[in-house]
């Protein structure tokens, strides 16, 4: 079926290109940023081993089945889940999981854009040797005073969506394409630096220990969903990404092949980044769980007092750039293909469109670490007492409407489409590979999603 449609918005040139796009929108600020502290807070190794075991059975099984979804149709995530409806005889209201997909993507690129700020304003901060000698005391007075600084959020988050619109503007091949060629080789090159030099001048044996030495008496049920929840999230799964970059692999392509490669690049790539980074923290005694903090408050200060700390510094926060960047433009792309497709606007005009209104949406975010930080907008709700609009909109997209959107996908697929069009679209046959995979995604990722979900909102709790 996938050779009988046709993307309006090109084709991949290939498997690796594919690949390179995918990996880009996989290996985010939750690789470098978010993998590293979530393992330090959940004991190190039992909770690596987790993760890699939830990647295997829930993230592989969720990526094929959205880039099958988005090749098949050929179409945005709206309007490929509404075809593949019809092709499975059931209602076409199925087509408001690819609205809540892209919603979601959307939603979470106005904050997204904000956090990528920092790492860029981080790049040159390193670069003028403003981390030498600080104490903790004067890193952590510097990162709140760029935090209490409303204008220069904005600014950062400004260039953040002009750089990211003018990526996407450029189309499938002569702008995502052209920017992940360079950039993903680009972050593995100055990842493999900084792990060097973590062997070199960090306590490397230690953070080795700490990330591969599984200590079971560590590791907690909540810390086990949290490894599954951050296996299915840290893959851009359930945003309509996926899907929408589906619709441009060609139909040669082997998805299972091309989703695995994916999936073990940012496993890679998450690993490589906690041997960069433990290392340095045990050299210095600094604390591996000391949560979001570790990468801008806690590592300046190691960078701080190592040898070549000002050049190897940079080269991590720009790395951490480079990461969000690439998953900033995958956050763009489903949004930009439906107004294209559905309302027949030029790409020039809804890249436009959509950055100028993200744009607008991302200033209640930015104005919510300084002058609206003490608005709590659902005060009145338990759980929301002093989230601010983006703690509020981080919590919602993640805890929320993420998982509902995965846990839809999954029944979607296992469930609503037909087995031959599944099995045709996966080129597998009907095999063990074949069958496994649908065992997974209609039994396995549904209750996994749910118990991430039921945990996350207070339901179930350990």
């Amino acid at each position: 079926m996938a050779d009988q449609r046709q993307s309006v918005h090109g084709f991949w040139k290939g498997r690796f290109a594919f690949f390179l796009a995918a990996t880009g929108s996989a290996v985010g600020l939750g690789s470098i940023w978010k993998f590293p502290y979530i393992t330090g807070e959940n004991g190190g190794g039992a909770f690596v081993l987790v993760y890699l075991l939830c990647i295997a059975f829930v993230g592989v099984p969720v990526m094929m089945a959205e880039v099958l979804m988005g090749r098949r149709a050929r179409q945005n995530p709206v309007t490929a889940v509404g075809t593949l409806a019809r092709e499975a005889g059931a209602t076409t209201r199925w087509a408001g999981m690819g609205l809540l997909g892209i919603a979601t993507s959307y939603v979470i690129l106005t904050y997204y854009v904000g956090v990528t700020g920092w790492a860029f304003a981080y790049i040159f901060r390193a670069g003028s040797g403003a981390f030498l000698g600080a104490s903790p005391e004067k890193v952590s007075s510097d990162f709140g005073a760029l935090l209490g600084d409303w204008k220069v959020l904005l600014g950062w988050s400004t260039l953040m969506l002009a750089f990211t619109g003018a990526t996407v503007m450029g189309g499938v091949q002569k702008g995502i394409e052209r920017a992940v060629t360079v950039l993903m080789p680009g972050l593995l090159v100055i990842l493999l630096l900084l792990v060097g030099y973590s062997m070199a001048e960090g306590a490397f044996m230690e953070g080795v220990r700490f990330m591969f030495a599984p200590d079971f008496s560590k590791l907690t049920a909540s810390g086990v969903l949290v490894a599954l929840g951050h296996a299915f999230f840290t893959l851009s799964l359930a945003s309509g990404v996926m899907v929408a970059y589906g619709a441009y692999v060609p139909a040669e392509t082997s998805i299972f092949k091309t989703a695995v490669a994916v999936v073990a690049a940012d496993t890679v790539v998450s690993l490589l980044a906690g041997l960069a980074i433990f290392p340095l923290v045990f050299q210095y005694n600094l604390e591996p769980g000391a949560g979001p903090s570790l990468i801008f408050q806690t590592l300046p200060i190691a960078f701080g007092a190592m040898p070549y700390g000002t050049f190897f510094g940079t080269l991590f926060f720009v790395m951490l750039f480079v990461a969000a960047f690439g998953s900033a433009i995958s956050l763009l792309e489903p949004t930009v293909a439906t107004l294209v497709e559905k309302f027949k606007l030029t790409r020039t005009r809804a890249v436009v469109y959509s950055v100028l209104v993200a744009w607008a949406i991302s200033i209640p975010s930015v104005l919510s670490f300084n002058a609206w930080s003490g608005i709590h907008p659902f005060s009145g709700v338990p759980g929301f007492e002093d989230k601010t609009i983006y703690d509020t909109i981080d919590y919602v997209t993640a805890n929320v409407l993420l998982p509902i959107s995965g846990l839809l996908i999954a029944i979607f697929c296992a469930w609503v489409m037909k087995r031959e069009a599944t099995c045709d679209e996966l080129g597998l046959g009907d095999g063990a590979t074949y069958r496994t995979w649908r065992f997974l995604m209609r039994y396995i990722v549904p209750l996994s999603i749910l118990a991430v979900f039921l945990n996350l909102i207070g339901v179930l709790t350990f």
